[in-house]
């Protein structure tokens, strides 16, 4: 078995997380050899002993190979194909395995993240047709979570005009959430790309969409938070970038408006705030 096959399987099984497979990943390179004894892939991993025999007792199930028929069908990346995209290496925690349904050629382009409030407004909306339709000539491919709300608004907006985007979700690729965007989630995985690190099958949860975040902040070279309350995962997600020296864009609005707020406060902080396409155009030109 190749170690890349392992990852996979790593990935599909339950009882593992993310710092054992590093662990195993870790001690298969150093060794040059593929671990495939499930006990001994649970010592590696430093399972507990309800971890290890959870593990043990679906790696030798008929359910796990049905899992893994079912996800051979699928685009698959890992981190340790030649494609994987360096900027994400550089992420935290960069993900080591990623199931694509799409143009898997986007994630060599250069890629602005769009992220908002799930409530945006009107203004929200007006805001990212202004500043992304012109970005058509641009060459770049839009990012966002394919929530409802902002990040709706960018993939639309991005369809519209025939920009490229992306969408990150935080489910199964089998699986649309919010409902109202199967169609739009449909369309992307058509002509654009989606992304997901979560298998087949598997629904929303809350602290799936905070580490989906994080692939959204890691892919992009810019970011741009369309509009946030003061509290918001839009704002970890502009964390994560600032940490990921990417390039943070805000746009303001009024002080007294809730979902400006958080906008406000980045651009205080030192985001560099956006009124046009050039503010954005100006993040990918080579720097001098």
């Amino acid at each position: 078995m190749q170690l890349r096959s392992l990852l996979i399987r790593l990935h599909l099984a339950h009882g593992i997380g993310y710092a054992g497979m590093v662990r195993v990943l870790q001690h298969c390179r150093q060794v040059q050899t593929v671990v495939t004894d499930p006990r001994r892939l649970g010592k590696l991993a430093h399972l507990t002993a309800s971890q290890q025999g959870r593990f043990t007792a679906d790696w030798q199930s008929m359910a796990f190979q049905q899992r893994l028929k079912r996800h051979a069908q699928l685009d698959i990346l890992t981190i340790l194909d030649d494609d994987y995209p360096p900027a994400l290496l550089e992420a935290y925690q960069p993900p080591l395995v990623l199931f694509l349904r799409g143009q898997r050629a986007l994630l060599t382009t250069r890629q602005l993240a769009v992220v908002g409030a799930r409530q945006a407004t009107s203004y929200a909306e007006r805001v990212t047709t202004q500043l992304l339709a012109p970005l058509a000539t641009a060459k770049l491919t839009i990012v966002s979570g394919l929530a409802k709300g902002a990040d709706g608004f960018a993939h639309r907006t991005a369809l519209r005009f025939n920009l490229p985007t992306i969408g990150v979700i935080g489910t199964g690729l089998d699986i649309s959430y919010p409902r109202q965007h199967r169609d739009l989630q449909q369309q992307i995985s058509q002509v654009g790309l989606l992304i997901s690190e979560y298998p087949l099958g598997v629904g929303p949860e809350p602290y799936h969409f905070v580490a989906r975040n994080r692939i959204i902040a890691g892919l992009c070279q810019t970011v741009i938070v369309v509009e946030a309350q003061a509290h918001s995962g839009s704002l970890i997600t502009a964390n994560i970038a600032l940490q990921n020296n990417r390039n943070v864009l805000a746009v303001p609005g009024p002080i007294d408006a809730p979902f400006s707020v958080g906008c406000n406060q980045l651009i205080v902080a030192g985001a560099k705030p956006v009124l046009n396409s050039r503010h954005i155009i100006e993040e990918f030109l080579p720097k001098i």
